[in-house]
């Protein structure tokens, strides 16, 4: 056992994808881990229904986010992934998703603004709704996925680490009270900010310039659209709980929920460059070499897997620490829903290793996305049903059966695939049974083994 796993890990160093990995480690230690630091002083400095309201607009920032972001970061990586040898074809493809994410982004935010009137926490924080919209344009348009299919994860590691660390320090500076919780909402849109500016200088280096025309936004919109309803079928119950909380409960019980779900996803993004950096590899690979791309996928599966499960029995022991020390003792309802969450890591694990590291590098987005819309329809479901009864316990019940319900249907969908079977054990290769041959040949003495 040992030595298969001294062998996979030589394996995975020798595709030259470590280094890739200890870059995207880096970026997700501040985008997720980093906030962990922020949000115990937040938690104490604005307190339960202040940072609940925080949780409100960053919920809707987040969703506006996948309206502008289109499923690129899954689509348009892969594209760059394929075709990143020719310049010309790279020129194009990152014109078309770039034109059409500007029309997203002129869409959503007019949309939202229409509607605002009509929703009363929006209405009645006019500057937190600005700040929110700026959020998510910027983040919606940062070209990573341009960085990821080109596999030059050292850029994308420093335009994040460089603006995060600029807006969490300027959070201690400048956050005081519950009276600075717009200054929160504006800080988090600067970081996006500075990082698009410096990703479209250095992009712009590497690629001559190209207008997007109508063909190839439409090109685009048409290569994301399936991409674009997997993730905002993922998001009805992901990152649109705390906003549908919020229309049954106060700000407070949205608190009680949001930091414990910020907890638990956060730990779980730990193993998120392990996804990241497979996906694009195994994209191209599945075209070139099956055989190597049947190994690295099942190299990510026992990764992510065995880090999930170790990460969830973690979060179920250390949950009214993790509390105490994160959010602070004013929440401490938090407690029992963290401990419910602890089931995410594992359950989410094995989305990542089975639907973003292997159905999707296969072209399988169809099947992932029906699986994503009855999740989050399942999940939509029982938060109508259970939160105006349950308030955070039910809106937890319901994230759990919907994360449940992907994983086990993913599952399903792998291992009865007759053309690409998800593999859960090593295939013997070509190679291999040459050297057993010689092998046998050897130890039987045999003069043609010399």
């Amino acid at each position: 056992m040992i030595k298969g796993a001294v062998k996979m890990f030589r394996e995975f160093v020798g595709h030259g994808l470590m280094q890739n990995v200890l870059a995207l480690l880096s970026v997700q230690f501040f985008r997720k881990i980093l906030p962990l630091l922020t949000i115990p002083y937040l938690a104490r400095v604005l307190g339960p229904s202040s940072w609940g309201l925080v949780a409100i607009f960053q919920s809707l920032a987040m969703c506006t986010v996948l309206v502008i972001e289109f499923g690129f970061q899954l689509s348009a990586t892969r594209q760059i992934a394929r075709s990143r040898n020719s310049g010309e074809s790279v020129a194009g493809v990152f014109a078309g998703v770039l034109g059409a994410q500007m029309v997203l982004a002129v869409c959503a935010v007019s949309g939202i603004l229409l509607f605002s009137p009509l929703v009363p926490v929006l209405k009645e924080h006019p500057a937190m709704l600005a700040s929110c919209l700026l959020w998510a344009v910027a983040e919606g348009i940062n070209p990573i996925w341009y960085f990821l299919g080109m596999e030059r994860m050292k850029i994308v590691a420093t335009l994040e680490i460089c603006s995060k660390t600029a807006a969490a320090v300027a959070m201690f500076a400048l956050v005081h009270s519950p009276d600075d919780t717009g200054i929160v909402m504006a800080l988090q849109a600067i970081a996006p900010l500075l990082s698009i500016v410096a990703a479209l200088w250095i992009v712009y280096r590497d690629i001559p310039f190209q207008l997007p025309s109508v063909a190839l936004v439409r090109d685009a919109l048409v290569t994301g659209w399936p991409m674009f309803v997997m993730r905002s079928a993922e998001s009805l119950y992901t990152l649109a709980n705390a906003f549908v909380l919020g229309m049954f409960a106060g700000p407070t019980v949205v608190g009680y929920f949001a930091g414990p779900e910020k907890i638990s996803r956060a730990l779980v993004g730990v193993f998120n460059p392990v996804r990241e950096t497979l996906y694009p590899r195994i994209s191209k690979l599945v075209h070139t070499s099956p055989a190597q791309a049947s190994r690295l996928a099942r190299i990510g599966m026992i990764v992510t897997g065995s880090g999930g499960l170790l990460m969830g029995v973690f979060v179920f022991c250390a949950a009214p620490f993790l509390v105490k020390i994160v959010l602070g003792a004013q929440f401490g309802p938090a407690v029992g829903v963290l401990r419910m969450l602890a089931i995410l890591p594992p359950l989410i694990s094995v989305t990542q290793s089975v639907g973003m590291q292997w159905l999707l590098p296969l072209g399988k987005e169809h099947a992932v996305t029906r699986i994503l819309v009855m999740a989050g329809m399942i999940n939509l479901v029982l938060a109508f049903v259970l939160v105006p009864k349950h308030a955070h316990i039910g809106m937890a019940w319901a994230v759990i059966c919907a994360e449940a319900f992907v994983s086990v249907c993913m599952i399903y969908l792998a291992v009865t695939d007759r053309d690409h079977r998800m593999p859960l054990r090593r295939q013997a290769s070509a190679e291999d049974a040459d050297f057993a041959a010689e092998y046998e040949a050897i130890e039987s003495g045999s003069p043609g083994a010399l």
